[in-house]
């Protein structure tokens, strides 16, 4: 299943949380292999693992069953390499540190070079577009514009994988859309991979480059919906008779693996819900 090339290799993964007196099985029989430079979008319905699977690919929690490899590597090691960066729902920003030195953060972590440093982080600053801020702190800035420095956080040490937890969830949907956009552009720049959660169908579709369908609990993949919209994406593509049709199809889909009647509205439910 796994090839030499690929960026994230799975195979047969399965999560159980609790012991043996009371087990819920959280994910089974996960195969998916993501190729460099794809953008995959994770999507089902609450509690379905989603944002398990993400922190099992991270190394933030370990399978129960089956493999995960990273580069080529187990996700432990690749977590020791920073072969990843996370974004996660919240920004996570420092309040007392400017947005510049929470840019700067894992930089100075690493024990990057003084002038190296400040060089990467004006750098993603400017990616971003939050150059005429990097002096301002984050209670200054809005949602979305706290968001953009997380992601230009998490890109400053040039992983190859970008991980996201529903990180535009809590915004309102001009202001996510426009994030969209924005990630986007950012994506074809750094041509950093990327495996993204999501509860909204039409974020997905506008996003991805395949979108994985998973089942109600135990999570599973139930459906992989390759996305051939013509790039660059803009808001025209909204409009786009494609685009509806692939929103229909990954709706269908979410259907027929079975869904709550909270499935696409809601965050996941936190690890302690499925314990």
């Amino acid at each position: 299943m796994s090839g030499t090339n690929s960026v994230v290799a799975i195979r047969d993964l399965g999560k159980t949380f609790g012991n043996e007196g009371s087990q819920t099985v959280a994910l089974s029989g996960i195969n998916l292999t993501i190729q460099p430079g794809e953008f995959v979008s994770l999507i089902g319905p609450s509690g379905c693992g989603k944002s398990t699977l993400l922190r099992i690919i991270g190394d933030l929690t370990g399978p129960t069953t089956g493999t995960v490899e990273v580069n080529g590597k187990p996700a432990a090691r690749a977590r020791t390499d920073r072969d990843y960066g996370m974004v996660f729902q919240a920004p996570v920003l420092f309040d007392w540190r400017t947005i510049e030195a929470n840019v700067a953060l894992p930089l100075e972590i690493i024990d990057m070079p003084r002038a190296r440093r400040a060089q990467r982080t004006a750098e993603m600053l400017s990616l971003v577009e939050l150059s005429d801020f990097a002096r301002h702190h984050p209670w200054q800035l809005s949602g979305g514009m706290q968001q953009r420095a997380a992601i230009a956080r998490a890109l400053a040490f040039e992983p190859r994988l970008l991980l996201m937890d529903e990180p535009f969830g809590a915004l309102d949907e001009m202001t996510r859309e426009r994030m969209n956009t924005e990630l986007l552009r950012i994506w074809e720049q750094t041509g950093t991979t990327i495996v993204f959660v999501t509860h909204s169908i039409p974020e997905a579709v506008f996003l991805s480059s395949r979108v994985v369908v998973m089942s109600a609990r135990p999570g599973r993949i139930t459906k992989v919906i390759e996305v051939g919209l013509p790039r660059p994406r803009s808001d025209e593509t909204r409009e786009l008779e494609p685009y509806f049709e692939l929103i229909t199809e990954v709706r269908e889909s979410l259907k027929a693996g079975g869904h709550g009647s909270d499935a696409g509205t809601i965050a996941d439910k936190p690890l302690e819900a499925l314990q």
